[in-house]
């Protein structure tokens, strides 16, 4: 814990015993906390909240990504330059659909791991009952003593709602990581081709079912057909392509609402979890302590663009090859 109470210490006030033994306190339950929501069965209850309307915003948060990671890249520049105003403006961006997996997750962090009283209903009715439970809570009330002004205060609490929910975030990004994961084994499997994404894959698909088709309406039957196709290629057209491209996004959507049943059992085993709460912790820590110059930021969405960018050049050295 060592490293983790010095990286505290870079806001401008110390640590006072209270907020050494409150935080301290919190990390030490990490392990719990992830072994009770994050695991069997833990996770599957989580995502019982993603049966609805996240199976549409699973795609719309795949789009709205690179704007998110552009709105991050952009705050950063803006934060060396010193432009202060101007990347917190940034930073404070919620580019992504607020899913019902990632409220509940806000929900279980603040009222489960930070131990703070909050009703779930008014936190679903009001998106700043979040930031009013932090600054309410009896265990932050000396830290906030420390500010200056109410809008500082407020301020604060904004603050410290944001690096929750760009934790809750980090959501979306591993359903996208994962949901390429397989189909990167599946377009092995049954293409023998390296398809890292819907757009590499699509041709693929997009051909087995254009030759089912030409073996199926072979006029000298199915088994002659199927050997004239063995030999001659039947290419799909662009628009069995483009289909195909659209049907694949919207099993992708559907796969990556509930992604996080299969890949929060695997973060937990490697530690992935624990390691992403203690900075959202470290990050807390900093905010109350004294205003942080590095707010909490979901690297994984960075992750996910690189796999992107890697889909995007298979696909372009496949037109190159054709």
């Amino acid at each position: 814990m060592g490293s983790s109470s010095n990286r505290a210490q870079t806001g401008n006030a110390p640590r006072s015993p209270a907020s050494i033994a409150y935080f301290d306190g919190r990390r030490a339950m990490i392990d719990d906390f992830v072994a009770r929501h994050l695991t069997w069965p833990g996770t599957f209850r989580l995502h019982g909240a993603a049966l609805g309307w996240d199976i549409l915003r699973a795609p719309l948060n795949v789009a709205l990504s690179p704007i998110l990671v552009l709105t991050r890249i952009a705050a950063s520049l803006c934060r060396r330059a010193g432009w202060r105003g101007a990347a917190d403006w940034l930073s404070r961006r919620r580019i992504l659909l607020r899913t019902a997996v990632a409220r509940r997750v806000e929900m279980l962090i603040v009222t489960d791991l930070l131990d703070l009283p909050l009703d779930p209903d008014a936190a679903a009715r009001d998106p700043s009952a979040m930031a009013r439970a932090v600054l309410a809570a009896p265990q932050f009330r000396e830290m906030i003593r420390m500010r200056r002004s109410a809008a500082e205060v407020e301020t604060l609490g904004q603050r410290i709602a944001e690096a929750l929910g760009e934790y809750a975030g980090t959501r979306s990004a591993v359903a996208e990581m994962a949901t390429t994961l397989c189909i990167l084994v599946t377009g092995a499997l049954a293409f023998h081709a390296l398809t890292p994404g819907v757009i590499s894959m699509a041709p693929g698909v997009a051909d087995a079912i254009a030759r089912s088709n030409a073996v199926a309406q072979f006029p000298l039957g199915q088994t002659l057909g199927g050997l004239w196709y063995g030999v001659f290629a039947a290419d799909a057209s662009a628009w069995l392509i483009g289909a195909t491209v659209a049907g694949l996004v919207m099993l992708g959507s559907v796969f990556a609402a509930f992604a996080g049943v299969l890949a929060d059992p695997v973060q937990s085993l490697l530690g992935i979890h624990r390691r992403r709460l203690v900075r959202l912790l470290d990050s807390v820590e900093v905010e109350l302590l004294g205003r942080g110059d590095r707010p909490f930021v979901a690297r994984e969405h960075f992750y996910a663009r690189a796999l992107d960018l890697w889909d995007a050049i298979a696909s372009a050295l496949r037109i190159f090859r054709n």
